[in-house]
């Protein structure tokens, strides 16, 4: 997928979309077997196909067209090509593969060309990894995970997507396939400290703008997630023509989590955006309208029951951590008001909600007799989103809640070897453990849960369930460690910096005695 350095794009005609492939025989000689074989509009779409021998094949669609360029040997077919032959030692071969949308595509040379696109990318991304500021001693996991994350990332509008798939099951031969193609705004705030943490200031910042701007058209109420384009979502959908992945139906589009309510986006939001702020010391008017108007939408609703963060399609209750990301957004606000950069909120109210939040957590979510914070108010079981109380400072990690309530999570959802299921499986039995969830242990650990040496033996472990390119699902299967969910999934990976990076502060401050003084 070619990326071109600026002054290169100014002076080159240059495809707007491509997907590159060079192939090269070092020795010896290759069987080459290739079908090019497009499904557009998920395989509903007509198609025309027609083959030139200098532009190559050309796929015509309502909405669109591909031209496949090669100087491979291509034999056309019924709706597919393939080429099947030798290629030998020192031959060098080019594909590619261009859509167009809007308008006329362009179609560099193949050859020379092709050449110097492949050397553009290695240069552009070389100097993008130069840029990242972690140095401990996990920095190729997470500059493999900037990496993801900066792929998930759409360019034109800053927007971050969750992963680029639908489907792929959390359950094999199961149904709990879901479509991630979109922009969650509970992803916000973790993605901007793990983009700012390394370093990435710009792709915070443009995600930021996104946010802001996505949302404004609903502010002050906000949506759980938006297309790339800061647009709602259309109405879910299933394939039903659609077999899914090893048969695990049904395969979906859209996401129907996208009319839930859920309370805790609302602290996302804002803790996203007050990182940016206290970065850049100032808040312009235009951010300060909207932080205000979802600061008093919370004030407005927090008592209200919600889906939460795990979204299930069932009825609504009072999610402990919703509540929490309430807190959150409150504390915020004050911290962005004393420090004079938010004027024109009322801070006592504020402070007086915040501290309403706080009592009713700590008086609803904590269960005496089980001697834990639960998932939600009143209950009786713990979820793994429970460890973010300390991540978001409203508990100690060293405090005697949160010991207990993680000696729980380790006696219920713990799944082995460094894993955490993000919850007891009635909801959904059979699903694996939850990447970002087993990332947020790790890290309650490095936080003062746990000793360093405890924190980074976790982490270490959770590094062994990647793949060969150090990628992460969504969820791991605890018995055989295979990827499980939508892939790659950014919020994984999020989890994984946002870890590192908490253990690059323990490290410091054991470090250095005196600065944690």
């Amino acid at each position: 997928m070619p990326v071109y350095e600026t002054d290169y794009e100014r002076s080159h005609m240059i495809p707007d979309r491509e997907i590159l492939r060079v192939l090269e025989c070092v020795h010896g000689e290759v069987q080459l077997d290739a079908v090019f074989c497009p499904a557009p509009k998920y395989g509903r779409a007509s198609t025309r196909w027609r083959q030139q021998k200098a532009l190559g094949i050309h796929v015509q669609f309502v909405g669109g067209a591909l031209w496949l360029r090669s100087d491979l040997d291509w034999q056309m077919k019924d709706g597919y090509a393939e080429c099947r032959m030798v290629i030998h030692a020192g031959e060098r071969r080019y594909c590619s593969l261009v859509m167009m949308e809007h308008g006329p595509a362009v179609l560099s040379p193949l050859g020379s060309s092709s050449d110097t696109a492949l050397a553009q990318t290695v240069t552009w991304w070389t100097k993008w990894s130069g840029r990242c500021e972690y140095q401990g001693p996990f920095r190729d996991a997470v500059l493999r995970s900037a990496l993801a994350l900066k792929l998930l990332n759409f360019a034109p509008s800053g927007a971050i997507i969750a992963a680029p798939s639908t489907s792929l099951p959390e359950r094999i031969g199961g149904n709990l396939n879901w479509d991630y193609r979109f922009c969650w705004l509970r992803d916000a705030s973790m993605t901007v400290t793990a983009l700012f943490g390394l370093g990435y200031h710009d792709e915070a910042e443009a995600f930021i703008d996104w946010l802001l701007h996505s949302t404004n058209l609903t502010q002050p109420e906000l949506l759980v997630m938006y297309t790339v384009y800061g647009k709602p979502l259309k109405k879910e959908r299933e394939l039903r023509y659609w077999s899914g992945y090893r048969n695990s139906r049904p395969v979906r589009v859209g996401n129907e989590a996208r009319n839930q309510l859920q309370l805790d986006v609302y602290g996302d939001v804002i803790s996203a955006a007050a990182q940016l702020d206290e970065y850049n010391k100032s808040i312009d008017h235009a951010s300060a309208d909207v932080l205000r108007g979802i600061g008093k939408y919370v004030r407005e609703h927090w008592t209200m029951p919600d889906q939460g963060i795990w979204e299930p399609r069932v009825s609504s209750q009072h999610h402990t951590h919703s509540k929490l990301m309430c807190w959150v957004a409150m504390n915020k606000l004050l911290q962005l008001h004393d420090a004079g950069l938010l004027p024109k909120v009322d801070g006592e109210t504020v402070k007086q909600v915040r501290d309403q939040i706080a009592t009713a957590i700590r008086e609803e979510a904590w269960n005496e007799e089980k001697q834990t914070y639960t998932a939600v108010f009143g209950g009786e079981e713990v979820d793994a989103s429970l460890l973010l109380l300390a991540k978001h400072e409203f508990e100690r990690a060293d405090s005697e809640r949160m010991r207990l309530t993680y000696k729980r999570i380790m006696e219920e959802i713990a799944a082995g070897s460094a894993l955490l299921y993000r919850y007891r499986d009635k909801l959904s039995p059979g699903e694996g453990a939850f990447g970002i969830c087993s990332f947020w242990l790790a890290e309650y650990l490095a936080l003062g849960g746990g000793s360093l040496a405890q924190a980074e033996a976790k982490f270490r472990q959770l590094l062994e369930y990647n793949n060969d390119l150090g990628l992460f699902a969504e969820e791991i299967d605890p018995e055989t460690g295979a990827a499980l969910g939508n892939f790659p999934q950014g919020f994984t990976h999020v989890g994984l910096i946002n870890a590192a990076l908490s253990l690059a502060e323990r490290r410091s401050r054991e470090a250095s005695p005196e600065r944690a003084a």
